[in-house]
């Protein structure tokens, strides 16, 4: 006698249906892999992100200028600058600026581009007045992080708070 019907009623496919298209989902799915935009095959970055490395690296040459022009004007400032100056030059270098660490920081830094006149003349204020820079430029590159992405997101958020780093010892490393 045979067995009387399932009293449910299947819906949906069948196992086997499923079995047998899974081969060609899979091509399918394996043809469109390449990230959807054809300006851009996935394999590099994109304009806007060549755009976004050119400014952080322009942003970091400007640090930098500031940070020679503060040690040219305050030679007695450049063995507590230094080490910061030094990391700017990497940041610069990270994002792809061509600046190297040539410069030596014994008071020997040839004034840069940037006149010397605009730094304060005492010492204290020539700090704040990198400070502020430093805390300008951080807190830039923590909003542009939101949209970039991700390795460079990575980068910009470490340059950032290396900065929020610089202000702090800029501002309290004598305290």
């Amino acid at each position: 006698m045979p067995f009387p019907p399932s009293p449910r009623a299947r819906s949906g496919p069948r196992r086997r249906s499923l079995l047998a298209l899974g081969p060609a989902a899979v091509a399918l799915a394996g043809c469109t892999a390449g990230g959807g935009d054809p300006a851009d095959p996935g394999d590099g970055p994109s304009a806007a992100e060549r755009r976004a490395r050119a400014r952080a690296a322009r942003d970091s040459e400007g640090l930098l200028e500031r940070y020679d022009a503060v040690i040219a004007a305050r030679p007695g400032l450049a063995g507590r600058l230094g080490p910061l100056r030094e990391n700017v030059v990497r940041h610069a270098q990270a994002f792809g600026g061509g600046r190297k660490a040539s410069p030596s920081v014994s008071g020997s830094v040839a004034p840069s581009s940037s006149p010397t006149a605009a730094v304060p003349g005492n010492d204290e204020d020539a700090l704040a007045g990198l400070a502020a820079a430093e805390r300008e430029l951080a807190g830039r590159r923590s909003k542009e992080l939101l949209g970039v992405p991700g390795e460079l997101a990575r980068l910009l958020a470490s340059a950032a708070a290396a900065g929020a780093a610089h202000v702090y010892l800029l501002t309290e490393g004598d305290a």
